[in-house]
């Protein structure tokens, strides 16, 4: 596996200098957060316009990547694919394929995206929906080389406190979406952080499914029981009982999660997701929570 970080929390740093950074401190590869600029989300989450970028522009990214030997090995642009809002939902599978267009104007084999949900729906209803609205889009970045690897945060609250907002968040679910979206260009972002609070044991997940995990996130989850038993695991909120850690600061055994990686034959990127609140806060913060989830990283690889 080779270790990258994604770049959400990074700006205002560009992506030039984010490209140097990465490299001069011994990353491998860069995920890179394709938002559209006017998206708000608790971290800045746009290091590349997709809707500017020009074949001239997506060279001399290219270029330089090559230049200062970092691979850039996903671009995420994370939104509700099945919004029940009509307008919404077309305007995100819009921004999904200039994601898709500029992956392969970078030449870059993979999009992380979420499925999302239709709130309206059940789970069941959704995954047909899914199938309907999504397989066109599948289909249109298989014929750009591009695979989509599908985030399993289940976004609770994101439409309404304590539903799932993105339906991809269990083992059930993902046989089910892969019954319905067969194609091999479609798999897994696998993030263990949210099945520690899930309950749902990663290692086995890794083990399990590394054979339709496209890409792999490094992130964890301390548990707060105090906090869990005053709110109950319906409560929505992070950093209540449940808090998003840098690998080695929450109930993840990280060797083991990896090991299953391997064992399965998953030998892609592994990607750190900084989230950790002790490193919020600015670009030069979130660098030194990179640096520490690299540190603790780099042994176990």
């Amino acid at each position: 596996m080779k270790l990258g970080f994604l770049t959400v929390g990074l700006s205002p740093l560009s992506l030039d200098e984010i490209l140097r950074w990465g490299a001069t401190n011994g990353f491998e590869t860069v995920e890179i957060g394709c938002w559209p600029p006017a998206h708000k989300r608790a971290f800045d989450g746009m290091q590349l316009d997709v809707t500017t970028l020009t074949p001239a522009r997506a060279q001399e990214i290219r270029a330089l990547a090559a230049e200062v030997g970092l691979a850039i090995s996903c671009l995420s642009y994370c939104d509700n694919n099945l919004a029940s809002d009509p307008v919404r939902r077309k305007a995100n599978l819009e921004h999904l394929g200039k994601v898709i267009d500029a992956a392969a104007l970078l030449r870059v084999d993979t999009v992380c995206a979420f499925v999302g949900r239709d709130e309206t729906k059940t789970i069941a209803d959704n995954i047909q929906l899914a199938a309907q609205i999504l397989t066109p889009t599948v289909r249109y970045a298989r014929e750009k080389n591009v695979r989509i690897a599908i985030e399993n945060c289940p976004m609770p609250g994101w439409q309404f406190e304590g539903l799932v907002g993105n339906v991809a968040h269990t083992p059930e679910v993902w046989d089910a979406l892969f019954r319905a979206i067969p194609d091999e260009n479609f798999g897994l972002n696998l993030d263990p952080s949210h099945l520690i609070w899930l309950e749902i044991d990663p290692i086995r997940a890794a083990r399990e499914y590394a054979s339709r995990t496209l890409y792999a996130h490094a992130k964890d989850t301390e548990l707060v029981p105090e906090q869990k038993y005053r709110r109950g695991i319906m409560d929505p909120g992070s950093n209540g009982w449940r808090i998003y850690r840098n690998p080695g600061r929450g109930a993840l055994d990280t060797g083991a999660f990896l090991a299953a990686l391997r064992a399965g034959g998953y030998d892609g990127a592994l990607s750190i997701e900084m989230e950790d609140p002790d490193w919020w806060g600015s670009s030069t913060s979130v660098q030194a929570g990179l640096l520490a989830a690299r540190d603790f990283l780099r042994p176990l690889l």
